[in-house]
């Protein structure tokens, strides 16, 4: 017992000593030292309250900030499910929580609840028809998710195992793509260094059942956070720059990720200036870096980033992005702590503070770390040194909301029907588009100024579901006297075949 005592002992002490030793060398400021113990050993960070939070924090006029949760320690990452509910990550505690929607429109979630325990470092989250997939440190996970209950509907189940999560930056951040394949950003295991394991400092992506996994850009530090630019279907990925170069170097960055690319790390920093401590790039024959699409101030630590949706807000939001700025831990003079966002123009790309306040002369009372838009179409912002979820809002009101779409038609099959194994569906297919076009489909679907696009329908449902939603239509849609098979037919060529392109 002795022994284990004095252990813990020698490891606080060596703890202790990173933070003091910092601020005797005028790396830091004395008023950082809570925000990087809170980084290096949990303690926590200011709470968060209503009124706080209405008299630091700033908005650009004519949005309005709100408290939406607090009291969530160590807070990460967020996803909406479709149902309106949001999950929150939260490594440290091996947890995903579910805060149930507003719906009775007080400013809050109606509960809080855990929806998933006993992980190992939860991160990233997204969803694919009903199964919620979750990305741990070591692996990738996912699980049938109920959106109507918000509860789970079946078994955790690995989809992707051995993944490393030695060193530093261990967390894993997972998306879907447009394309429906599993997109997973890892960052590197040191400062700066040679990694011996290759998928480290990279975006990989996989098939929905984990196999087929690749590694599709490479030299990415850290890239917490990515999404696609709506207007053109670019990828995005935030990346933190590295460490003891100084106060002013290096940028992080915005790159754009194209398969196949290099982004400089280790061997290169901000716009490809070679670094210092590494040396020439001995594949430099092979490879050449690709410049960021955008520099952030150095060590302000982009995370989140998610495009939005700018309708209702000015012109110059139709195009943007919004990004959390974790804020420096080893900067002589903090720097960074808000929320930025991003314009795209034709002069390239415009950052403006978007939530800021955070740190007030050194005085940090939060730290963002991502961005998700609801359903409601506010923003919420998660803080993990305060514990809590903002809400921002265009204008003043808080309004209640209901989910746009019936839930219950938001699932792929859960197994192929029985009659799909014995059918011809390039028949089926030419049939549908008929019915497609006789029913005048196209009018709601691809033209007018407000089409409800069947973009990515076969990742959204499966056949079952879309015969449900074309025996019982929402409103809208009117109801057509469709025969079973005629039901059957429709759904064949709305899942193979793409509006535009009915025949074969």
């Amino acid at each position: 017992m002795r022994k284990v005592l004095t252990g813990l002992l020698i490891i606080v002490l060596l703890l202790a000593a990173v933070p003091v030793a910092l601020l005797v060398s005028g790396t830091i400021d004395s008023s950082s030292l809570r925000m990087i113990l809170n980084v290096m050993t949990g303690l926590g960070g200011p709470a968060a309250t209503a009124g706080k939070v209405q008299q630091r924090l700033q908005l650009p006029e004519g949005f309005s900030l709100q408290l939406y949760a607090a009291d969530l320690p160590r807070a990460r990452f967020l996803r909406f499910t479709p149902a309106g509910d949001l999950l929150v990550s939260r490594p440290h505690s091996g947890d995903i929580l579910l805060l149930r929607r507003d719906a009775d429109g007080d400013g809050h979630p109606d509960a809080v609840e855990t929806l998933l325990a006993g992980l190992k470092r939860p991160m990233g989250m997204d969803f694919l028809g009903d199964w919620l997939y979750v990305a741990e440190s070591n692996r990738i996970g996912r699980v049938r998710f109920d959106s109507a209950s918000g509860a789970l509907a079946g078994d955790y189940e690995p989809v992707v195992e051995g993944l490393g999560d030695d060193g530093n930056h261990w967390s894993k951040t997972l998306r879907v793509g447009p394309d429906g394949l599993l997109y997973l950003a890892q960052g590197s295991t040191c400062n700066v260094c040679e990694e011996a394991d290759e998928r480290r400092a990279t975006m990989m992506r996989f098939a929905p059942d984990g196999s087929g996994g690749e590694i599709i850009a490479t030299g990415l530090r850290n890239s917490v956070g990515f999404d696609w630019a709506p207007w053109s279907g670019d990828l995005y990925a935030t990346d933190n720059g590295r460490d003891l170069l100084g106060d002013d170097f290096p940028p992080c960055e915005l790159n754009r990720i194209a398969v196949g690319n290099f982004y400089g790390w280790p061997y290169y920093n901000g716009a490809n200036i070679p670094d210092p401590d590494m040396g020439p790039d001995p594949l430099a024959a092979q490879r050449q870096p690709t410049a960021p699409a955008h520099g952030f101030r150095p060590h302000n630590a982009p995370l989140g980033i998610s495009f939005i949706d700018g309708a209702g807000w000015p012109q110059d939001y139709r195009r943007s992005a919004l990004v959390a700025l974790h804020g420096s831990w080893n900067r002589s003079t903090p720097d960074g702590y808000k929320v930025v966002s991003l314009h795209w123009g034709e002069d390239g790309i415009e950052e403006r503070d978007f939530l800021s306040g955070f740190n007030r002369e050194g005085d940090i009372s939060g730290r963002p770390v991502d961005v998700a838009q609801g359903p409601d179409g506010a923003i919420y912002i998660s803080d993990d040194y305060a514990g809590a979820i903002y809400r921002v809002s265009r204008g003043e009101d808080v309004v209640a909301w209901e989910p746009a779409v019936a839930v219950t038609a938001s699932r792929l099959d859960r197994q192929p029907p029985a009659w799909l194994a014995a059918a011809d569906l390039e028949a089926m297919a030419e049939r549908g588009a008929d019915l497609y076009g006789y029913y005048g489909c196209r009018s709601c679907h691809e033209e007018g100024q407000n089409p409800v696009s069947l973009a990515g329908l076969s990742q959204r449902l499966g056949y079952e579901a879309v015969i449900e939603v074309l025996r019982a239509p929402q409103s809208p849609m009117p109801v057509f006297p469709l025969s079973e098979a005629e039901q059957r037919e429709l759904a064949v060529f709305l899942l193979t075949r793409t509006p535009d392109q009915p025949g074969p």
